[in-house]
Order: structure tokens, then sequence, then C-alpha cells
């Protein structure tokens, strides 16, 4: 796992995700994968979204266990949980799919298939080149350059914003990020829908 500070509930949501979080259907489930302390558990939780919280250690997010629209999953993300029949069961569809911070390249591919028609992916985190800059630097938890959006591509999801480079805050690294929508299926349209607004930077 990439290791950064996973038990600190009072860490403020990545701007990327607050940025592009109205992209998600008011009132959707969301799953916050790798959660750590659960600050996307929490801004979604609070927006009024039902909300699934992974992590290896729950501890993070022992305060909101119980809490009405909670549902916390310990499971190893890495070693044995599938999100395919047989495995860890993580629920969905989707409406919003929150990964920061982690990368665990088995489970890319898979994202997709947990997403709702119309649900979104809002992933962030280190890519290649982060060495320079300290941990991770690991090759297996950074990402190869335009992997997201390659991802994206690959299976079939709209992009609303991509990103890659260096970032100084919240400290210095090398990040890539993606918003990314599952497409709506024909029979989901029922005439035509009313586009949902970008945010703002």
């Amino acid at each position: 796992m990439i290791p950064t500070p996973h038990h600190d509930p009072r860490g403020q949501a990545s701007a990327w995700v607050t940025r592009f979080a109205p992209l998600v259907a008011r009132g959707g489930a969301v799953l916050d994968l790798a959660c750590g302390g659960g600050r996307h558990a929490r801004l979604f939780h609070g927006a009024g979204h039902p909300v699934t919280a992974v992590d290896i250690d729950t501890r993070g997010v022992a305060d909101l266990e119980g809490r009405a629209g909670v549902t916390v999953l310990q499971a190893d993300l890495e070693g044995g949980v599938s999100l395919d029949p047989g495995g860890v069961d993580l629920g969905g569809p989707y409406a919003g799919i929150v990964v920061t911070n982690y990368l665990h390249r088995p489970l890319l591919p898979r994202l997709p298939g947990l997403l709702a028609p119309g649900g979104v992916l809002l992933y962030e985190t280190f890519a290649q080149g982060n060495q320079r800059h300290g941990r991770p630097s690991s090759p297996a938890y950074l990402l190869r350059a335009g992997e997201l959006l390659a991802l994206a591509h690959d299976t079939g999801l709209h992009v609303v914003a991509f990103e890659q480079g260096e970032i100084a805050l919240p400290r210095a690294a090398v990040v890539q990020r993606l918003a990314a929508v599952r497409p709506l299926a024909a029979s989901d349209l029922g005439g035509d829908p009313e586009p949902r607004p970008l945010p703002l930077a």
C-alpha cells in the first residue's frame, strides 16, 4: 500500500474530488476504496450520499460505523479481495467511486464495472517521477504516463477531466488525476437528459 497518513479523520478532502463531487448523482451510493481516514466518505456522507468505506485497516473510520447510510468494510484489497463473484462483496453499482493515494493495478480495470450508468470515477494518486520527492518510489505504486487516461478509454468511460504533473501542495509530488463517467445506455436515456453542469475550478 502507498504510505500515506491513513488515520486522520480531520484530513481535508482532495480538491480534485471536491471539484467533481457534484457530478455524482444526488443521493447516489458512493464507494470510497482504500478509504484511510475516511475524508471522502465523510465528504459524500455529509452531502447526503450513502457510502461504503473500504480499507484493510478501518480504525480511521471507526467513528463512522453504525451511522445511517454508512457501510464500513474491512478488506485486504491486495490479498484476495476479488470484485468478481465469489470474492468479497463490495456491493454496487455505485453512482460514484473515489480512489486517492492508492494503486493496486489488478483492481483498475474492474472499477468501471462497479459503476452504475452515469456513475463517476474520481481517481487521484502518485505517478512516475514522484521518486525525486520521496515515497512512494516503487514503480508498483506509481502510475505510468497516461495510465488513468488509457483505463478510461479501454473501459468505455467518458473522460470529463484528466491531469498529470507536479504539484506543490499539500506536499511536492507527481500525481495523476481522472474524472470519468460511465455512459448511459440508450435504454437509460428515455429522451434528452439534462446535462449536469461541470464544476468550475
